[in-house]
C-alpha cells in the first residue's frame, strides 16, 4: 500500500483506502460529508479542526500497512 500524506486529498485518500473514513473520524474530521471534503487536503482539513495532523497520517498508514 502507498503512503499518505498530509498533503492528499481527503477523498483521494478515502476512496484509496475506505477505511480512512473511520480514522479521520475518530480523529475529529467529522466532515467526509461536507462540500471541503472534496476539495481540502488532509493537512488543511486537519489544520482548521485543531487535530494533530502526524498523529492523523501515523494511524492512517499504520492501519494502511504503509
Amino acid at each position: 500500500m502507498e503512503k499518505f500524506t498530509a498533503d492528499m486529498g481527503i477523498m483521494e485518500v478515502v476512496e484509496k483506502f475506505p477505511q480512512a473514513a473511520q480514522i479521520l473520524m475518530e480523529h475529529g474530521m467529522g466532515c467526509l460529508g461536507c462540500a471541503a471534503a472534496h476539495f481540502e487536503s488532509i493537512g488543511e482539513g486537519a489544520a482548521a479542526h485543531g487535530i494533530d495532523v502526524e498523529a492523523l497520517m501515523a494511524a492512517i498508514n499504520e492501519a494502511a500497512g504503509a
